[in-house]
């Protein structure tokens, strides 16, 4: 497993983070079973918020990942760099006030508690909040580095205009600065390339990607003019896998099938390393439902694209790029 440095921090984390949006896990004893085993396989890095909860928990039960963690971290925590969120909890219909001094001086003892820990390593805003003023944001966020309840604070989510703004905020206020974001990119969702990547690479920022299967349109078992499989994700989301699932968007997983094909790995394996290979991206986040699945992406830091096989991947997204 390949190692680096988030940004500016001196936090030295695996490329690959396990993330603990568990959706496969029937249990708590099978996720903790993963995590140890993301582990023993030489992944470092496990990314968690206080929203995240197994499947089958109560639809308030927040933060059941965070407990599952920090059952692992009771005996592990010298081998982990954990991160967590904040913010996607407040505010009317969840849409604002969730990044206000209050709240996440709550939500931060609460994510402490859950995780059995007195420090998170990388504390992330979940979603830009657009009620509460960002220098009440980052104030409090500089109080808790400066307080050692947390080293390092990032965003999830945040456009690079709102990036830009915060880290403009933060030297003026002579705050703790972001040192990583963290947002979706793969195959079929690029548009961070267009400001993003610049901004990352022009303020020295880690990047972490999620979603590098783009919620599973790049597994594989997915094709175009057929249904869905049964039990599958987008089986319950028919209508909207339709709207989606056509045109160059099913162009670009056929030409990925065939590259994995001929290379002989999975398509999830080709995903996550076609993202691996950007140099923006620091960590790549999988969320793999089983031991299987983890094993599987695992392998995708095993071997490096072609330049051909890169060159074919991109040209098939270019003609379907429109910003």
């Amino acid at each position: 497993m390949q190692y680096v440095k988030i940004g500016s921090s001196e936090l030295e984390v695996s490329r690959m983070a396990l993330g603990l949006g568990f959706r496969g896990q029937s249990s708590a004893s099978e996720a903790e079973r993963l995590i140890g085993h993301a582990i023993d396989s030489g992944i470092n890095f496990i990314d968690c918020a206080n929203k995240y909860q197994l499947r089958t928990d109560a639809a308030d039960a927040h933060g059941s990942s965070e407990e599952i963690l920090g059952r692992v971290l009771a005996t592990r925590r010298d081998q982990l760099v954990i991160t967590s969120k904040v913010g996607a909890e407040g505010g009317p219909e969840n849409e604002a006030g969730g990044c206000s001094r209050e709240n996440i001086l709550r939500e931060v003892e609460r994510s402490l508690s859950r995780l059995g820990t007195d420090y998170i390593d990388l504390y992330f805003l979940h979603r830009f909040d657009p009620v509460t003023p960002m220098e009440e944001t980052l104030r409090v966020l500089d109080d808790l580095v400066t307080s050692g309840k947390v080293r390092y604070i990032g965003c999830s989510n945040y456009q690079a205009w709102q990036v830009c703004k915060a880290l403009w905020l933060s030297e003026r206020m002579q705050a703790a600065p972001f040192v990583c974001v963290q947002n979706n990119y793969n195959l079929l969702n690029r548009h961070l390339e267009r400001e993003m990547f610049p901004l990352v690479r022009d303020q020295g920022l880690g990047l972490m990607a999620f979603s590098p299967l783009q919620v599973g349109l790049l597994s594989g078992i997915y094709v175009h003019g057929e249904p869905p499989p049964p039990g599958s994700l987008w089986s319950e989301r028919r209508e909207e896998f339709e709207a989606v699932f056509w045109g160059e968007t099913a162009a670009v997983v056929e030409t990925a099938r065939d590259v994995a094909e001929q290379r002989g790995v999975s398509m999830p394996q080709l995903a996550v390393n076609w993202v691996r290979a950007r140099d923006e991206v620091s960590v790549v986040i999988t969320g793999s439902d089983s031991v299987e699945q983890f094993d599987d992406n695992r392998a995708a830091f095993d071997w490096e694209l072609s330049e051909e096989e890169l060159a074919r991947l991109n040209e098939r997204f270019v003609e379907m790029m429109v910003w």
